[in-house]
């Protein structure tokens, strides 16, 4: 029977004596097991040579390929299928759209196959790919778990606070992957940094919000989605809200349409009354570009309040404070009453961090950074072993925060206090401990929008309070409440650099332009050596900020950045400046290219846009607003 049904496909190539095989389903799989039996049984009977019988063995492969060389997954989101296997069978394997979480302390690793029918939906994907695999039935089913993190990337790196404890695991494609993470792992323990970035691997991208629960709900959300199109604006609603300030319900009623950074609820943008909370997940501007419009220019022509919670925050104290301090930012540290952009860097001269230091005190230290790395700088603060006079917190979850924005920021904020913070009194990067209201908060004169304003920082139960004194103070003066898409807009009009999204551990101070905040003639410091030779042989590349003529989109991050036909650097982030009427990208070129005016290419959905280098900022290049 098995040869009745391979003869039709089995044909004798004229004048060779070759035998080639078309196998379009003719082999059943189950029946596969059983197929080289019978090759070798024609070949006992002398009806085929042993070279005719490796050639069917072979071109029946190649054949089955061929017939089968489509793009599988395009049309059918809902699953994801892999496919494999020789003359002897071969396997479909798919990443369900209905996964199951596996607890091990309940299964202990005991797992049954159970029913065909749970992933039923999944085959047909595949049966509808190949219509074989439909005919023949199923030989063989394996279950076993995989094992990922709640965004689907391997956990790998140091954990803070177990000397020497690495970690690496949910690396779900050992085989593929595994020799990467080895090399980088071996090179952070014998030289104490991977050698490049791998933040988005790196196990201190959770902290302590990354509960069991956590990611049960997360890790599902993320394997079924595995193979589908993502989208910049996307925001993913599993697991959430988990963290939320004590404003979150109060912006929720003024439109907010929130993100999560680090667990922690923030708002994106918000929707004025009658528009629906929503955004269509998109590469092109989306529905939200309007009304993010509207807030920029609100914050620039007038003043807006935007919720910092979402920043890591931290407290360093004790008498071996500043000391210590000195030691790991490349900075020269404030005296007190002042506010400091800080570097930080490891000893290969790279960036760690691009904070800032405010000192409240000799003894005192308020630092403030990127909220998604919080554990990451916890743990670089760890690893460099603070004496026993220094004490290390972090204060994300004891401090809440608003930005005040824009040319009558001052008034609003004034009548508020007793705290003069006239222009002279007051000047950019003072900070103080003082009131607002009824609530006791650290105010520092700083901001990242390039226009007059303050960071309030204050702890929870006083943020309610603090929020409603500055709307009540600011509804005579049209304050507006924007969100982290106007913020990103308008720093770019600013040519500021975000760490993670620009500035990242594969960068040095030259590249990126922290240069300018290096001291670097006061003293030792983690990383001075190797500042220091880049500052004598120069940067090899620079971070500029371009003007791109755009249609109905802007970048995202990572489009090549090509001159005379060729990629030269690849774009970090972007966005549409509203106040300038121009869309912009950041990103690295070689050093040589980084001259004002300097012309590139970038394909943005495929518009091949022209990209002029702007050295100076195209809003207020001479900062004047900032210090007004």
């Amino acid at each position: 029977e098995i040869f009745r049904n391979m003869l039709p496909s089995v044909r004798r190539t004229a004048g060779t004596g070759l035998v080639a095989a078309s196998l379009v389903g003719a082999i059943p799989a189950a029946q596969a097991q059983s197929s080289d039996a019978l090759i070798d049984k024609l070949v006992e009977k002398g009806l085929l040579t042993v070279d005719e019988a490796n050639s069917l063995r072979d071109e029946a492969d190649k054949d089955f390929a061929k017939a089968h060389s489509v793009k599988t997954g395009l049309p059918d989101w809902v699953s994801s299928l892999r496919f494999n296997g020789d003359l002897r069978g071969r396997y479909e394997g798919f990443f369900s759209s209905n996964p199951s979480f596996v607890d091990r302390n309940r299964a202990r690793y005991r797992l049954r196959f159970g029913s065909t029918a749970v992933i039923q939906d999944d085959f047909e994907v595949g049966f509808r790919h190949f219509p074989a695999l439909g005919q023949v039935g199923i030989r063989k089913a394996i279950n076993g778990p995989f094992t990922f993190a709640p965004d689907g990337n391997p956990l790998v790196g140091p954990v803070r606070g177990l000397k020497n404890y690495w970690v690496a695991c949910a690396v779900m494609a050992g085989f593929s992957q595994g020799g990467g993470i080895g090399l980088m792992l071996s090179r952070w323990m014998a030289e104490g940094d991977p050698g490049q970035d791998i933040l988005s691997m790196d196990v201190s991208r959770y902290g302590t919000f990354a509960t069991p629960k956590y990611t049960s709900i997360k890790v599902p959300e993320n394997y079924s989605r595995r193979f589908r199109l993502a989208y910049p604006n996307e925001e993913l609603e599993a697991a959430r809200p988990v963290r939320r300030s004590p404003l979150y319900d109060r912006l929720l009623a003024r439109g907010a349409v929130m993100g999560a950074n680090f667990g922690l609820e923030h708002a994106l943008w918000f929707a004025p009354e009658g528009v629906e909370k929503r955004e269509t997940p998109t590469y092109r501007r989306s529905e939200a570009f309007p009304i993010v419009r509207e807030e920029c220019r609100a914050v620039r022509s007038r003043v807006g309040v935007y919720e910092t919670s979402n920043y890591g925050k931290y407290e360093v104290t004790g008498a071996g404070a500043r000391a210590w301090l000195d030691r790991i930012f490349a900075c020269r540290i404030p005296r007190p009453g002042r506010l400091a952009l800080a570097p930080m860097l490891n000893e290969a001269g790279r960036l760690v961090g691009d904070l800032s230091i405010a000192c409240l005190a000799e003894d005192r230290f308020f630092i403030v950074g990127s909220g998604f790395a919080e554990e990451f700088h916890l743990r670089w603060f760890w690893q460099m072993q603070p004496p026993e006079n220094v004490f290390v917190r972090s204060a994300s979850s004891t401090l809440c925060g608003l930005s005040i924005a824009g040319p009558l920021s001052r008034e609003l904020l004034q009548p508020l206090t007793r705290t003069d913070l006239s222009n002279d009194a007051f000047k950019l990067f003072d900070v103080r401990e003082t009131s607002i209201g009824y609530a006791p908060v650290i105010l520092t004169r700083a901001g990242f929008t390039g226009e007059l304003g303050y960071e309030v920082w204050t702890t929870p139960d006083f943020f309610v309070a603090l929020h409603e004194e500055i709307c009540n103070a600011g509804g005579r003066l049209g304050l507006v409440h924007f969100g982290g898409r106007a913020l990103s807009s308008l720093r770019l009009e600013k040519n500021y650099g975000s760490f993670n999204r620009d500035f990242r551990p594969d960068y040095t101070p030259g590249q990126t332009g922290l240069d300018r905040y290096v001291a670097f003639n006061k003293g030792d410091f983690v990383g001075r050596a190797a500042a220091l030779a880049e500052q004598q042989h120069g940067a090899k590349r620079r971070f500029v900020v371009m003007e791109v003529d755009a249609l109905d989109a802007d970048v995202v991050g990572y489009e090549s950045i090509m001159k005379d036909g060729k990629a030269v650097g690849y774009v970090t982030s972007g966005a549409y400046g509203h106040c300038i009427d121009r869309s912009l990208a950041a990103g690295f070129v070689p050093a040589e290219y980084a001259n004002e005016g300097e012309v590139f290419t970038l394909d943005i959905l495929g518009h091949v846009a022209k990209a002029v280098v702007r050295l100076k900022p195209l809003y207020d290049p001479e900062g004047l607003r900032l210090r007004g």
